[in-house]
């Protein structure tokens, strides 16, 4: 996989919940890459979202792939339930899963490409443990569990520091760094140029008035 081209995944998090199908395809039309689905339990994070029956929903309508963010704190339990329903990027926080390599096995087996995330103050050594194993590491930007948060500002050397591991280990084609949370053109611009793929955008694509623009301008940072 190329790491030359920025992907953008808009948050469903900051989309209107009554216009579900309407958000997403109005996204699509305005040059997503991915649709990124934030599931929380109440218990990993403070927040409840959203659950399998909206995602297999999304994925009768949805044009792109979902990128499924499980930030929950029984991954190894409930993970293949939402490949099952429908994701096709399976991202489980390192933090709460018991066996993260045979988790890993198990969602690529299952047919969707699997994925590991970070918290803001989770060494990256446990990043490096798994990347032989995924397709995609996120690096948390904000403390998960509301959108809108500020972004963190230790995150653009974090990803400077998983950048030049991936690359030194000859990774760096084959995993993603994905970055989540507080993403706008001026925090983008600083993670891409630290080495970021793929840009989760809630409020900066949904609450723009011109979602081709927003996205359009992700796309283009270097």
């Amino acid at each position: 996989m190329s790491k030359s081209k920025v992907m953008v995944a808009p948050s469903i998090l900051s989309a209107d919940p009554l216009r579900y199908g309407e958000e997403i395809k109005s996204v699509e039309a305005a040059g997503a890459d991915w649709h990124h689905i934030d599931v929380m339990d109440g218990h990993f994070v403070p927040n409840l979202t959203f659950g399998l029956p909206l995602i297999k929903s999304l994925k009768k309508t949805s044009k792109l792939p979902l990128d499924v963010h499980i930030m929950v704190s029984n991954p190894d339990d409930v993970a293949l339930s939402y490949v099952e329903a429908g994701a096709d990027i399976l991202v489980f926080h390192t933090e709460a899963a018991k066996h993260g390599h045979r988790l890993a096995q198990a969602i690529r087996e299952k047919g969707a490409r699997p994925g590991v995330a970070l918290n803001p103050a989770t060494p990256l050594e446990f990043a490096f443990a798994m990347a032989p194993h995924v397709d995609l590491i996120m690096l948390m930007s904000v403390n998960p569990g509301f959108g809108g948060q500020s972004f963190i500002e230790d995150t653009v050397s974090r990803v400077a520091s998983l950048s030049k591991w991936l690359v030194a280990n000859k990774l760096q084609d084959k995993v993603l760094i994905e970055v989540d949370g507080g993403i706008n053109e001026q925090t983008g611009a600083r993670i891409v140029s630290a080495g970021a793929n793929v840009l989760v955008a809630g409020t900066y694509v949904y609450a723009s008035q011109d979602r081709t623009h927003a996205i359009s301008t992700l796309k283009n940072l270097k």
